[in-house]
């Protein structure tokens, strides 16, 4: 089985990973990794994160298609066998191709101040920032007109399952195990 992962900053996605590698023996395969090696690859400050790794990641769509790093990451996962879980996608055609390949699609959503609140909690450097910049960040992640740029609330909307994180992790993972029973 393979499951992909999509869903807004600070939705819990990693949550959801994290319980199916611990929990269910899945294998992480990392679209912020791939990027983030592509990106050291040429050379760049990946110290500055999101300002580096999102026109890496929109570069790789444009030259090699717009489903290119869910293509390369499935391939891998393939190769490495058993259950997967590949995290994150971030634009419609990833969403598209890992379900026309046979994968499970899961979104997580969360209101956006327990997202906000979520993020300042783990204290990243990429995330000390204010509500409305945060909020002003996702809004460029999201562009609906161009397949080749992240569109992180439409590749939500293409979920096979949503589930919804506003509570417990206990709760979330009562939602993962729902979808896997549906889904096996």
């Amino acid at each position: 089985m393979i499951i992909g992962i999509t869903g807004s900053f600070g939705a819990g996605k990693g949550v959801v990973v994290d319980y199916l590698v611990q929990q269910k023996n899945f294998k992480h395969y990392s679209a912020r990794t791939f990027i983030f090696e592509e990106a050291v690859r040429r050379g760049l400050d990946v110290s500055k994160g999101r300002e580096v790794t999102i026109p890496v990641a929109n570069d790789l769509r444009a030259k090699n298609g717009p489903a290119y790093i869910i293509e390369s990451l499935y391939k891998q996962a393939m190769a490495g066998g058993g259950d997967a879980v590949i995290e994150s996608l971030r634009a419609v055609a990833e969403v598209r191709k890992l379900k026309e390949l046979g994968g499970v699609v899961l979104g997580v959503e969360a209101d956006a101040h327990v997202r906000y609140e979520r993020i300042l909690k783990r204290g990243s450097e990429t995330d000390n920032v204010s509500y409305e910049q945060w909020l002003d960040q996702e809004r460029r992640e999201s562009n609906p007109n161009d397949p080749t740029k992240q569109n992180i609330f439409g590749a939500l909307k293409e979920s096979d399952f949503i589930l919804t994180n506003n509570g417990t992790p206990e709760e979330l993972f009562e939602q993962v195990e729902e979808v896997l029973a549906k889904v096996k």
